[in-house]
């Protein structure tokens, strides 16, 4: 899925990758329409959310290897396409956020295209969370995206391997990189009744450790997904996210 802003320009334009969410195993770019159309003409952005593929069908590395194909494939083909290939940014939500982090290791490791930023909305980054039975947030998880639902998604995921294996890729949970320096800088939001609150605020503090810069915003009685509803909270996230994102964008060149 491809949007562009209304007024055309000759002039190239920065361009945003988005994944969609939908645990890896559902879910479709078409689902993000309304935000995508609104992120185009905001930020004057070409935004392109590829189709990847999803689970049980294809576990990983299917979908990190879309996500990369597709930026290289923006990168490669940047004349045509109009855009400025020192202005490629990602973003993403839950399984989106997932892949949307995997790809700047990816891109990092593989000397790929230069990722501008990365704006990550309650990403699922951890395949660890499921055996947090011992010792469970009170609070989290109970809305949404619940502990079943993980352990099921991070399964069909992973398969044959098992969540929290020893042999799991940084690839497939981000949160399993052991060196998270020199990634591009973070905007990252989540709720507080979030079942990846506590995967996402460590993620944050590893990555303020490693010199990356991190915009971090945790949403007071947000549960997963809380910014698809019709709420003052959803429109103010989604207006923030819009403004962080239009900071890191410069002007196109004459």
């Amino acid at each position: 899925m491809t949007v562009q802003p209304k007024e055309t320009s000759s002039t190239p334009r920065a361009v945003l990758l988005h994944f969609h969410g939908g645990g890896h195993c559902a879910g479709r770019p078409e689902q993000n329409t309304a935000e995508l159309c609104r992120f185009a003409q905001d930020l004057n952005c070409l935004v392109i959310s590829p189709d990847y593929r999803l689970t049980p069908e294809t576990p990983f590395p299917g979908g990190i290897e879309d996500a990369y194909a597709t930026l290289c494939w923006i990168y490669d083909n940047a004349d045509a396409l109009n855009i400025r290939r020192d202005q490629i940014a990602v973003t993403g939500e839950s399984a989106g956020g997932n892949l949307a982090a995997a790809i700047c290791l990816l891109a990092r490791d593989r000397n790929g295209p230069a990722i501008l930023f990365q704006n990550l909305i309650y990403p699922m980054l951890d395949d660890r969370t499921i055996d947090n039975e011992a010792n469970p947030s009170p609070v989290a998880g109970e809305f949404v995206w619940t502990r079943v639902s993980n352990t099921y998604a991070w399964g069909i995921l992973l398969a044959p391997s098992l969540p929290g294996a020893d042999d799991i890729s940084p690839y497939a949970a981000p949160s399993r990189a052991s060196d998270l320096s020199g990634l591009p800088p973070v905007i990252m939001t989540i709720g507080s009744l979030d079942l990846f609150l506590e995967e996402d605020l460590l993620y944050a503090q590893r990555l303020i450790r490693s010199g990356v810069s991190v915009e971090l915003e945790i949403v007071p009685g947000a549960f997963h997904a809380f910014d698809v509803t019709e709420t003052p909270v959803a429109k103010r996230t989604l207006d923030r996210r819009s403004t962080s994102m239009k900071r890191f964008f410069t002007p196109s060149r004459d």
